[in-house]
C-alpha cells in the first residue's frame, strides 16, 4: 500500500511549537515582572504593612483581653450584686404581708446591699443591670408608680420567649392604669407579638381586645378576639371567645 506525506506538516508543527514557546516565555517574563513589581511593592511598604499587621494583632488581643478581664468579671460581680434585690422581690411575690416594703427594699438595696436602682445605674452596659430594669419596672408597677415603671420598663431589652414580651405587656398595664388607652393598647399589640407563643400572645391579644373595646374600636377588638380562637383555640383566653367576638360585632353594629 502506498503511503503519502502530508507535505509542511513538520514544519508547522515546528512553527506552532516555537510560538508556544515564545508565547510560554512571554507569560514567565510577564508573571516575572509582577513579581518583582509585587516584591518592590511589599519592600517598599514593608513598614506600614508590618505597622498594620501590629495593630490589627492589638486589636484582637484587646478585644479578648477586654472581654476576660473587664466584661467577664462585671458581668459576674453584676450577677452577684443582683441576688440581694431578687430575694426581696421574690418575697413580696410569694408573701401576704408587708409587701410594699419588701418592693422598695429591693428597690432601693439596704445594709451595703445593692437595690435594682443602683445594679441598674452601676452596671448599666451588662445583662444582670439589663435585668435589674425589668425588676425595677415591675415593682414600681406593683407600687402603683406607674411613671417610674413605664420608665425602667422601656429600658429593658429582651429576646427572651416570655420576658420580652411579658415586660411590654407591662408597660401596657401602667399606661391602661393611668387610662391613657390608646397608649396600653399600642403595648399590647407589640407584646402579643413579640414572641409567637401558646402563653403571652393570646394573653396580650385578650388585653388588646378588651382595650380597642373600651376605645370603642370595635372593629378590631373582634379582629383581635377572632385571632385569639383562630390561633390559640386551646388557651385559657379562648374559653368563651366566641361570646366576646359577638359582642364586638353588636356593638360595632350600633
Amino acid at each position: 500500500m502506498a503511503t503519502y506525506k502530508k507535505k509542511g506538516f513538520k514544519s508547522k508543527d515546528k512553527e506552532q511549537a516555537i510560538q508556544e514557546q515564545s508565547t510560554t516565555a512571554e507569560v514567565f517574563n510577564t508573571l516575572d515582572e509582577s513579581a518583582s513589581k509585587s516584591e518592590q511593592w511589599i519592600e517598599k511598604n514593608s513598614k506600614a504593612l508590618f505597622s498594620g499587621l501590629v495593630i490589627v494583632a492589638a486589636l484582637i488581643l484587646g478585644y479578648l483581653g477586654y472581654n476576660k478581664y473587664i466584661i467577664e468579671p462585671t458581668e459576674k460581680e453584676a450577677s452577684n450584686e443582683l441576688a440581694f434585690p431578687r430575694k426581696h422581690f421574690n418575697d413580696a411575690n410569694t408573701l401576704s404581708i408587708n409587701v410594699d416594703s419588701l418592693l422598695n427594699l429591693g428597690l432601693e438595696g439596704a445594709d451595703g446591699k445593692y437595690g435594682f436602682l443602683d445594679v441598674a445605674n452601676t452596671f448599666s452596659g451588662t445583662k444582670a443591670g439589663n435585668l435589674a430594669n425589668y425588676y425595677a419596672g415591675i415593682s414600681y408597677l406593683k407600687l402603683k408608680k406607674y411613671d417610674k415603671a413605664i420608665e425602667y420598663l422601656s429600658k429593658f431589652s429582651s429576646d427572651d420567649e416570655l420576658l420580652g414580651p411579658t415586660a411590654l405587656g407591662a408597660i401596657g398595664d401602667a399606661f391602661s392604669d393611668i387610662n391613657q388607652l390608646k397608649d396600653a393598647l399600642k403595648y399590647y399589640e407589640d407584646a402579643a407579638n413579640k414572641k409567637d407563643n401558646s402563653f403571652t400572645s393570646p394573653l396580650f391579644l385578650f388585653k388588646a381586645a378588651s382595650t380597642a373595646m373600651e376605645l370603642k374600636e370595635f372593629s378590631k377588638a373582634e379582629k383581635l378576639f377572632t385571632k385569639i380562637l383562630t390561633d390559640y383555640p386551646r388557651s385559657a383566653q379562648s374559653i368563651e371567645i366566641e361570646k366576646y367576638i359577638n359582642s364586638a360585632k353588636f356593638a360595632g353594629k350600633k
